[in-house]
């Protein structure tokens, strides 16, 4: 098992990045919430990671945080969640706020998440009831280095990051339309985001 990585951070291709530990690149899926915390590329990054393998080959996971990780494993035991999903899920929301929701069993966050529907949600808060929801988590968010700086390629990565959490073109789009011109990746993401789960 991969546990953890630290290297030079080569690529940002949201959800996906590629890390160089020691001459070998690795793909590394993110959640959003790891990925807006990534330092710039050619910087050092240290990553908690999750191996799967399956038929179809072996895949890498990374997260900034233990906490991060550890919800990501509790979403894979529920029945019907992939990793894709899973890690739909931890960019929708933080793991202090995904232990809330299950603690109260609020399923109207959860629907808020592309690909979550209403009975894929009130599964989810049902088998995570007694994992997660026995205590809310006193986390503080935890980041790997600095925001990243606003890029010429800032728009292109948030539609990208957009896309890969299930938004199709239009709706990507139509979010991007209310950003400023000259905003950073995470904060554009957010921001897309904020506009998206109030549409």
């Amino acid at each position: 098992m991969i546990g953890r990585i630290t290297g030079i951070l080569l690529e940002k291709n949201p959800p996906q990045i590629l890390i160089d530990a020691n001459g070998i690149g690795y793909e590394i899926d993110v959640p959003m919430s790891t990925f807006y915390n990534l330092p710039a590329t050619g910087e050092r990054v240290s990553l908690h990671t999750h191996l799967a393998v399956r038929e179809d080959g072996h895949f890498l996971y990374g997260f900034a945080s233990e906490e991060e990780r550890a919800a990501f494993r509790q979403l894979l035991k529920v029945s019907g969640i992939g990793a894709r999903m899973a890690l739909a899920v931890l960019s929708g929301l933080s793991v202090s706020d995904l232990a809330q929701a299950v603690a109260l069993q609020e399923s109207g966050r959860l629907v808020k998440i592309p690909g979550i529907g209403k009975k894929t949600a009130e599964r989810l808060l049902l088998e995570l009831r007694d994992k997660l929801g026995k205590a809310l988590p006193q986390l503080s968010g935890a980041r790997l280095a600095a925001p990243m700086d606003s890029a010429p390629n800032a728009r292109s990565d948030i539609l990208n990051a957009l896309l890969a959490l299930g938004y199709n073109e239009r709706e990507a789009l139509g979010a991007m339309k209310g950003l400023a011109d000259d905003v950073g990746v995470s904060d554009g993401i957010r921001q897309a985001l904020k506009l998206l789960s109030k549409a």
